[in-house]
């Protein structure tokens, strides 16, 4: 019989119930030399220190990522060139209002930096919360190739039975990332129209003139008007009598919205300084004259409604007359007779 002291280092450890890793096992064991004991200690005290120190790796590891994020999030706020840019170049007047733009425009870039960054702390919490949990299990001693291979059993399931779901969600992401609108934009989606009210993964809430609130699923979202982002334009066809001298016209309209454009009132309102483009059309009615102005987003309805009550106490002055419509009606001779009572 070989001595102890002959025996090889792992013919040892094939003797203990300890594995090379297992220090608190291998402590137990040393102490109480019992099996039984040595895997207690461990199941007690060295599986419940590791799924601890799991827990806190996944919340390190969470907590970094989520830092990484602000500060990406933080540089996408701020943009690639400084707000001060147009005020450096343009400066007066011109450099004011598209300076106010701009200030609209960075509060949208914040709104929409923070969306993706709350998604994105969204995504990787899942990711690291369900890495975390795959190793704790591995770790309490489960077999986890099943797991695995159910839950690729469940996507495959879930992406064949949930086909609009899933739809639903990636639209929702790359119309979050491409910013095609945001809550407060003005939008048409095809069959509905109106102001977002909420923006989600998976459907966007507007509500339209009347007040009705339409939920539209984000994967239904063929194309999308955007109304009120970076800037509008008021586009308006003045029409006026064929015997109207169209110079005329023309010059009373550049001094109309000329004054639109001179008027505190509408500073950072109308940003460009508005164009009559001429006679846009000859319609049956009259000669159709277009005006437009560059506006802030959302502010081209009203822009338009003050322009028309100008223009419309403007032309009154200048007696430029706007055609009314006229109904001709022929009576036949014999109605006539038979309403009088004559013979035809």
């Amino acid at each position: 019989m070989p001595s102890l002291a002959s025996t090889p280092l792992a013919d040892l450890s094939l003797s203990t119930p300890c594995g090379e890793d297992e220090l608190f096992c291998r402590w137990a064991y040393d102490l109480t030399d019992d099996r039984s004991t040595a895997r207690l200690v461990d199941w007690l005290v060295g599986t419940p220190l590791v799924l601890i120190g799991l827990l806190l790796l996944g919340l390190v590891g969470r907590w970094l990522l989520h830092r990484l994020i602000d500060r990406l999030v933080r540089r996408a706020e701020v943009g690639v060139l400084p707000d001060r840019l147009g005020r450096v170049v343009l400066g007066g007047k011109v450099g004011e209002r598209i300076s106010r733009t701009e200030t609209a425009g960075a509060t949208r870039r914040i709104q929409r930096a923070q969306t993706m960054g709350s998604l994105l702390k969204s995504i990787i919490s899942g990711v690291v919360f369900a890495v975390v949990v795959t190793m704790m299990l591995s770790e309490v001693g489960a077999d986890i190739g099943p797991i695995l291979a159910s839950a690729g059993i469940l996507g495959v399931a879930l992406g064949f039975g949930a086909q609009s779901l899933v739809k639903d969600f990636l639209s929702g992401i790359f119309m979050i990332f491409e910013d095609q609108y945001g809550v407060g934009d003005v939008v048409d989606l095809g069959e509905a129209s109106g102001t977002v009210e909420a923006v989600s993964l998976r459907v966007t809430r507007l509500r339209d003139v009347n007040g009705t609130v339409w939920y539209v699923r984000n994967g239904e979202i063929i194309r999308v008007g955007n109304m009120s982002q970076n800037w509008a334009r008021t586009v308006l066809d003045v029409t006026v009598d064929y015997g109207e001298d169209l110079v005329h016209v023309r010059r009373v309209l550049e001094e109309v919205a000329h004054s639109v454009w001179e008027d505190p009132e509408f500073e950072g309102l109308v940003i460009e300084e508005p164009e009559v483009w001429g006679v846009e059309s000859l319609a049956y009615e009259g000669v159709v004259v277009r005006v437009t102005l560059k506006t802030a987003p959302m502010e081209q309805w009203a822009v338009a409604r003050a322009l028309r009550e100008r223009i419309k106490a403007r032309f009154d002055h200048e007696e430029i007359s706007i055609p009314h419509p006229t109904r001709i009606v022929t009576t036949p001779a014999a109605a006539v007779a038979e309403q009088t009572g004559e013979e035809a």
